[in-house]
């Protein structure tokens, strides 16, 4: 099968066009940092935390393989939050090291920039799977009891609606998800599959905060998805469910002395209205 080029291209100087040499420089310092922040998510359940602008955060496998599902949201302003799908065209469908995670309208900025990825070098397996996804979204008690007749209240939507509940946002805040450490890809049918997550114990993945961000992280209940979770073969994957640690790290200031946060889209909000953009835009 012919390749085709992507649909968004960068170009020299353009938002998607990532300075390299910066942000290795971040994952490179490691003796320069200050561990401000450190805990464990116990499986099946869910967190939510607070991380500065130009500090990193790491997501690390403690024990072993599991999925991990993550939200992102700007700390000042929740409207503005991970936009899922335009990340998928802007970066790729699967994110690796230098990939930026990307906002919503009408804000449009990174959120996040990948600096490191233990990961980084899993490629494509003869199945076509690929680590981090941003194609499919969390598991969620409605589907759960459409397709199985009972109710489950610790599926990953349900892990995050109460990791953010005490930071005053609800389940209408929680929004598609960077699927972490898990294994996907799409079939010869054009559908959606997920294979048992290639993590060993000590794997991580780490985040350049862009802007000031409220984090939220579910254990998924379905572990390191080694076990079918629908269908005929089904079973309670308790099993091969595993925590996973959180280190938030400030960084050397020197290294930030020319990094500011982006700014939002500069388009002014007009739609052809003649109008100025609402105070809710900006």
């Amino acid at each position: 099968m012919k390749d085709f080029p992507a649909a968004y291209q960068s170009t020299a100087g353009s938002a998607l066009a990532v300075d390299k040499a910066f942000y290795r420089r971040i994952a490179d310092a490691i003796a320069g940092r200050q561990l401000v922040d450190q805990f464990v998510i116990p499986i099946r359940t869910g967190r939510a935390w607070k991380v500065p602008a130009g500090h990193v955060f790491r997501i690390v496998a403690v024990e072993g393989p599991q999925v991990g599902d993550l939200n992102l949201w700007n700390l000042q302003n929740p409207r503005e939050r991970l936009w899922a799908s335009r990340t998928r065209q802007l970066q790729a469908a699967h994110v690796t090291t230098f990939d930026r995670l990307w906002s919503t309208l009408p804000y449009l900025r990174p959120l996040v920039t990948i600096t490191s990825d233990s990961l980084a070098d899993y490629g494509v397996d003869e199945y076509g799977g690929r680590v981090h996804d941003l194609l499919g979204t969390r598991c969620d008690p409605y589907v759960n009891r459409m397709l199985t007749g009972e109710d489950f209240d610790f599926c990953c939507h349900s892990n995050l609606v109460r990791a953010v509940a005490p930071h005053g946002l609800t389940e209408l805040d929680v929004h598609d998800v960077l699927n972490v450490f898990q294994c996907t890809g799409l079939n010869s049918e054009d559908k959606y599959f997920m294979r048992a997550s290639p993590v060993r114990k000590g794997d991580h993945i780490e985040f350049f905060a862009e802007i000031d961000l409220l984090c939220a992280l579910s254990t998924c209940p379905g572990g390191d998805l080694s076990v079918p979770l629908w269908g005929p073969e089904a079973r309670d994957p308790l099993d091969v469910c595993r925590p996973l640690g959180i280190e938030v790290y400030a960084l050397d200031r020197d290294l930030l002395k020319d990094w500011k946060s982006p700014d939002i889209a500069a388009y002014g909000g007009g739609h052809g209205l003649g109008l100025k953009a609402p105070p809710w835009a900006r």
